[in-house]
């Protein structure tokens, strides 16, 4: 139904939150645009305007910001993004440093950290947000993937990456998988990684419409820092009941997902 000119007023009136989708044309494999959707659709719920812009290479840079995604990607897809992304990497950090949160999936997680070596031994350099790096391997991680993440609980995405990433001293990992042969590189358990409010994940799926306290995380950090302290807990006390109705119904398909995905096979 098309919404009547007092209810686009009111919609107009809301806060907005400004999203970059990051990269959007060379980074976005396996689903990551469900990440962009599932962010803008919850935003809405809880009152709020989301506004998304798409930034590629050569792009003017957006003078506000309240939060940025990024996807995955091959590896020639890195190769065309990765001159701008040095680019930007100072204003990235302090973006990062400012609390700004972000999610990144697969390939651009990798280019945030120190670097990425390519099953050439080309060395891309990548910007350090995280303290990781990632060196290329022939042997592929696929399949779903489970963790149990101290903040979000129990998390369900889809991994696909020959790349095998190792976190220093200065990144904490997402969550931790029980399996060897999954997660960062097989072997020591760790999935993805975060600093701050930043946060790196090798989980497609895509991770956000199955994974709602990440979401959530992601909404909160950018809500407190553009409107105030405890901004998204009261804009979250005051939803209507129908839009309550619908985060619930969006909360049992999350659910569903993630069991679906959860018990099938790699």
């Amino acid at each position: 139904m098309p919404q009547t000119r007092n209810q686009a007023k009111a919609v107009a009136d809301h806060p907005p939150l400004r999203i970059i989708s990051l990269y959007h044309r060379d980074m976005n494999i396996y689903g990551d645009s469900g990440n962009i959707l599932s962010v803008t659709r919850r935003a809405e719920l809880y009152g709020f305007r989301p506004m998304v812009r798409y930034y590629d290479p050569g792009d003017a840079w957006p003078e506000r910001i309240d939060m940025i995604l990024g996807g995955g990607g091959q590896d020639h897809g890195q190769e065309r993004i990765i001159d701008d992304l040095r680019e930007r990497g100072g204003l990235l950090h302090d973006l990062a440093d400012q609390d700004l949160p972000m999610l990144m999936i697969c390939g651009l997680y990798q280019l945030f950290g120190h670097y990425f070596e390519t099953s050439d031994h080309e060395r891309l350099e990548g910007v350090g947000i995280l303290d990781v790096h990632t060196i290329a391997e022939s042997e592929r991680m696929i399949g779903n993937l489970v963790e149990q993440a101290e903040d979000f609980g129990s998390m369900v995405g889809y991994e696909n990456h020959s790349g095998l990433t190792y976190l220093g001293e200065g990144a904490h990992p997402l969550g931790m998988v029980t399996e060897d042969g999954r997660g960062n590189n097989g072997r020591d358990h760790t999935e993805g990684a975060r600093w701050k409010k930043v946060i790196g994940t090798y989980m497609h799926g895509s991770l956000l419409p199955k994974n709602p306290a990440i979401t959530d995380f992601l909404i909160e950090g950018a809500a407190d820092r553009r409107y105030g302290q405890d901004t998204f807990a009261q804009m979250k006390t005051a939803m209507d009941q129908r839009s309550r109705s619908e985060l619930e119904r969006l909360d049992s398909l999350a659910d569903q997902a993630s069991r679906i995905a959860a018990s099938r096979p790699r």
